[in-house]
């Protein structure tokens, strides 16, 4: 689908993603307004009388609670705390979808479906049904206004008939968003979408994604980190008050014995050569990894922007290099939130 969607519309594309556009995440024209595809990420649906209850019990983050028009983020982790997919999720008129990358949805959906047993819920495919579209900047709410007249409040979400319109977190003030759209009005929506909006490779929103903190879990990065270890709680990922899911127990341990040690931060690295799952060196000690790359983007002009976790000991002296004990060395950028306990009050 997204292939023939690509080429309906000659949008230069390939692995799920748009291609081959100027870097704009920087630019006047990113804050004015901008349009991308969001391929390589995949949905999935869990429908049925259970599916509340059984996706509760699975994921980090209160589900059975959840409000009508709320969008969350949540951790699917192993029995041992570590974090297998990390999930967008909200409540449609069909059940409760997930949104998730696409190289972790078949594997995912798969082992949910282990744990249904009689659960009444049922897990759906729905890649074919929707386009995923992002969108953002000072121009974006025109427009979509004459399919979502108002805009979802922060962690929030819009559906009706155009599909369901999430406002993601905002990086110094842009607005961000992601339109779950029908296919059957896909191609409406992209061509008015695309004559208003700068076309943007799909790069330039996971470079928002990062400048906002917000680290997502790929192939190469499963089964590392428990959430705490990305700053998954700091954003929203997990609510340390319900109930049971699988790694509960390690993932609250974590919090409440001891100081938290390995962080996730920020950085800038001058080269293009990085992707997720490298590892992250420390210049005093360059015997052994220190850290790994969460998430990285080319950032154009062989640079990079990443997130990466390490010890908080090693992120506060000395130098960290990326990729190789002598990678390129990593400029730490200030993350938009504090690293703090959210079990405080």
């Amino acid at each position: 689908m997204s292939q023939e969607f690509a080429a309906r519309h000659q949008l230069s594309f390939s692995e799920n993603r748009l291609h081959d556009y100027p870097p704009a995440w920087n630019l006047p024209v990113f804050q004015q307004g901008f349009v991308s595809l969001l391929a390589d990420q995949g949905l999935t649906l869990i429908s049925g009388d259970d599916a509340a209850s059984f996706l509760h019990g699975q994921i980090s983050n209160d589900v059975e609670r959840l409000p009508q028009n709320a969008v969350r983020r949540a951790a699917y982790c192993t029995a041992k705390g570590r974090m297998l997919a990390s999930v967008l999720y909200w409540k449609t008129e069909q059940g409760i979808m997930l949104q998730m990358t696409r190289d972790l949805q078949a594997s995912t959906q798969k082992r949910l479906q282990m744990f249904v047993l009689r659960a009444k819920a049922k897990l759906a495919d729905c890649n074919e049904q929707y386009v995923s579209i992002a969108l953002g900047g000072a121009q974006a709410h025109a427009a979509v206004q004459s399919w979502f007249p108002e805009l979802p409040a922060d962690g929030e979400q819009r559906s009706n008939a155009a599909g369901t319109l999430m406002r993601q977190d905002g990086v110094q003030g842009l607005l961000r968003l992601i339109w779950i759209c029908p296919v059957a009005l896909a191609d409406q929506a992209w061509t008015q979408l695309s004559a208003q909006l700068a076309v943007c490779s799909s790069s330039d929103w996971y470079l928002s994604n990062i400048l906002a903190g917000i680290p997502h879990i790929q192939a190469a990065t499963q089964e590392i980190f428990v959430p705490q270890m990305i700053n998954f709680e700091l954003v929203g990922g997990v609510n340390f008050r319900k109930g049971c899911y699988p790694g509960q127990e390690i993932v609250a341990r974590s919090q409440y014995l001891g100081k938290l040690k390995r962080r996730m931060a920020l950085g800038q690295v001058a080269t293009a050569d990085l992707v997720a799952g490298m590892d992250v060196y420390h210049a005093d000690h360059p015997e052994q990894a220190c850290g790994t790359i969460v998430n990285a983007e080319n950032a154009g002009a062989d640079s990079s922007l990443i997130l990466f976790e390490s010890t908080l000991a090693d992120q506060e002296a000395g130098i960290l290099h990326a990729g190789s004990p002598d990678g390129p060395a990593i400029s730490l950028m200030p993350l938009p939130y504090a690293i703090v306990d959210v079990t405080r009050d």
